[in-house]
């Protein structure tokens, strides 16, 4: 059984409680029976490894505050939400006669002689944790399920863990399951027509490393001739875009010759720009629009 060493407190203050905290002690109480709640305070380092065992809650401890001796078990304790150091713990007095409601932890023994888990069975566990009802005195640290000669499709329920004595489930009126040994999944794919695996096989094989096809003598043949068509440009193709490009290039030179000639002609006032009209602006329908000629059209 551990012991563990407290001292009373007298804090009046949050100031005081975390005073205490950053001395790297843990404020607790004491609580139960006829005596009266005790405040007290314990080192942090001498807790905390109890406190990452899995029957923390059903450890019966010995409590030692100011050199008197006390059985208790711990109730409740409480964390910091940004750190998750402990910073409260409860202690329950364990008086005799009593009982108490405690979650008790399952452990699984002899897996390896397990014929079922030997064949590729599942251990699947329901509950890792029964409540039971236990005298103060007589509280079971763990409760111990035999795996050996477990087959495949084998439940265990409470009815089969051995229970201490005046120990009982709090759930009454059934005897539910704890764990099973179920056989293992296995995922078949369906088969496929020897049609389907024949024509697999024959695009497989006319596939090249890179999951391309293989060309044929006749597709590269094919090919060959493509790229030389594409490298030689039709000589009409030619002809057409060098005749629209000195047609394009005629057009505007033309054009702003004529806009020159009517901005000087207007400058030195002899012409009107109304009365101006050279034809080559209204010859063209894309430029008519910019003629201020009197015999627009």
């Amino acid at each position: 059984m551990t012991t563990l060493y407290a001292k009373k407190r007298e804090t009046k203050t949050s100031g005081d409680i975390n005073r205490l905290r950053l001395d790297k002690f843990i404020p607790g109480i004491l609580y139960g029976g006829s005596e009266e709640n005790k405040k007290i305070s314990l080192s942090k380092n001498s807790i905390k490894n109890l406190i990452n065992s899995e029957n923390f809650f059903s450890a019966i401890l010995n409590l030692e505050i100011d050199g008197k001796e006390e059985k208790v078990i711990p109730r409740d304790i409480s964390f910091d939400p940004l750190s998750d150091e402990p910073i409260h713990i409860d202690f329950l007095r364990i008086i005799e006669g009593t009982k108490l409601a405690l979650e008790i932890p399952v452990k699984f023994v002899n897996s390896e002689k397990s014929p079922g888990l030997k064949k590729g069975g599942v251990l699947n566990i329901v509950r890792r944790k029964i409540e039971l009802k236990c005298p103060a005195e007589n509280i079971p640290s763990e409760l111990v399920v035999d795996l050996n000669n477990t087959e495949i499709g084998t439940s265990i329920k409470i009815s089969s863990i051995k229970l201490p004595k005046n120990v009982v489930p709090t759930i009454q009126g059934r005897d539910f399951v704890v764990a099973t040994v179920a056989s293992p999944t296995v995922v078949v794919e369906p088969e496929k027509p020897a049609e389907e695996t024949a024509a697999e096989d024959e695009a497989t094989a006319d596939t090249t490393l890179d999951g391309t096809e293989k060309p044929t003598e006749e597709g590269k043949d094919q090919d060959a001739q493509a790229k030389d068509q594409s490298k030689k440009v039709p000589e009409s193709k030619k002809e057409d875009k060098t005749k629209k490009k000195i047609e394009r290039f005629d057009r505007i030179d033309r054009i702003e010759s004529v806009m020159y000639s009517k901005r000087k002609l207007t400058e030195l006032g002899e012409l009107s720009l109304k009365s101006i009209c050279l034809c080559i602006m209204c010859k063209y329908k894309e430029y008519r629009s910019q003629c201020q000629c009197q015999y627009i059209r």
